[in-house]
């Protein structure tokens, strides 16, 4: 299929979006690390957080959010839950493990986390919304 030929507006539209996001990206990023945590434990309990319909996700329910590979999910739920922010449970219908954003020092880290980002996230919507339809 042929790519349809862009205009200078819509270039310039993309353009901004994706430079908000980035900004969104790179601040998350960066409190995250304020709150001595690694971007992608942030976005591991995001996932697990706002996971449809339950406050819990599978492994493989986490590297699909994710984008990543199982293994790669497994070491981060490891690691997750070796500092205690998540717990490993076995599924009872399954015998597969799930995760849990539930420990307390995942709540307290996801509270400060929470507020930070949120109060940057209007920007990004600001932006899309200045931009003509991001």
């Amino acid at each position: 299929m042929a790519a349809s030929k862009l205009t200078k507006r819509e270039y310039e539209t993309l353009a901004a979006f994706r430079f908000s996001l980035r900004q969104f990206l790179r601040f998350s990023e960066e409190a995250a690390k304020s709150e001595g945590t690694t971007p992608q434990q942030y976005l591991a309990l995001l996932a697990i957080k706002g996971y449809p319909g339950r406050e819990w996700a599978t492994v493989g329910e986490l590297a699909e959010r994710l984008q990543v590979q199982h293994h790669s999910a497994v070491g981060l739920v490891d690691r997750l839950a070796g500092e205690g922010m998540v717990s490993r449970e076995p599924l009872r219908m399954t015998g597969g493990r799930c995760s849990s954003a539930s420990r307390r020092e995942g709540r307290s880290c996801w509270a400060s986390l929470r507020l930070s980002i949120a109060s940057n996230s209007g920007a990004l919507g600001r932006s899309c919304a200045g931009s003509s339809g991001c």
